[in-house]
């Protein structure tokens, strides 16, 4: 791909980082083209755009995106909505929602509500409140294991005490959003890592404690997918988790992601 004869002369008011772009735009180098700037598109990898599908958003719902920084996913439900409905974004992290802020308004996208909360402590003021949504997206932060080809530092950091860690936040966040859910609503939970300690293992201690049904999403995925696992180690799981989805980075020679859809009985 190659654009010539233009550069910026004058930074945009929200990129003032940005003074000159590059007019010769090498292969993968779309991130840097005036269609990417202009909110034309946004460079996401498919895996990552799954757990939008499985949700799949209507445009007169109103759903709450839990951990929506840096906002490809919250682009993305936007989009699906046709700009209509209501969004919720939230995130805990002032950086990442400085992102996220620079993403909507860059992608155009107006039906967005940005909040920065601790996920778990937005759920308990939203019950408070009495607001329930129609669908909720846990894209809950993990251990990343889904990414070490991209980012090797992810398994500099890894340990099992990691993995219970995050393990026991993830219950908590899931379980929270549980409670703002409307009935028949639907959640989809996500993570970018293969750890069944922070994926089955967390839909299993929901769904004891829950009246809620794991959804087929198979139909809405357009690559290799793989079960989920109904065992593990020593447990052994409800058997309705081989409905939840895993994708390998050797299937697809991408990113791996684990998704499963919940529905309010």
């Amino acid at each position: 791909m190659k654009r010539k004869g233009w550069e910026l002369k004058q930074p945009f008011k929200n990129f003032p980082e940005i003074i000159i772009v590059n007019s010769e735009l090498k292969p993968g180098e779309i991130g840097k083209s005036i269609e990417h700037i202009l909110g034309y598109y946004y460079v996401q990898e498919i895996t990552s755009m799954i757990p939008i599908m499985a949700l799949n958003p209507n445009t007169n719902e109103t759903i709450l995106d839990l951990c929506a920084a840096p906002g490809s996913k919250t682009t993305q439900l936007a989009s699906f909505m046709e700009n209509k409905g209501s969004i919720i974004a939230n995130d805990i992290s002032p950086g990442r929602i400085r992102i996220l802020s620079s993403n909507l308004e860059r992608c155009g996208v107006t039906n967005t509500i940005i909040s920065r909360h601790n996920a778990i402590e937005l759920c308990n003021k939203l019950k408070k409140l009495k607001i329930k949504f129609d669908k909720i997206l846990v894209d809950a932060p993990c251990s990343g294991e889904g990414n070490l080809r991209c980012s090797p530092r992810t398994l500099l950091e890894w340990s099992e005490g990691l993995l219970e860690s995050l393990g026991k936040k993830q219950k908590k966040i899931l379980e929270a959003a549980s409670e703002i859910l409307k009935e028949d609503g639907e959640i989809v939970y996500s993570t970018c890592t293969y750890a069944p300690e922070e994926n089955e293992e967390v839909i299993q201690d929901f769904l004891s404690k829950n009246n809620f049904e794991i959804i087929e999403i198979k139909d809405k995925i357009p690559i290799k997918s793989r079960d989920g696992l109904t065992s593990w180690k020593n447990h052994i799981f409800n058997s309705s988790l081989k409905k939840a989805v895993r994708i390998y980075h050797h299937d697809n020679d991408m990113e791996g992601f684990f998704i499963c859809k919940l529905k309010k009985k």
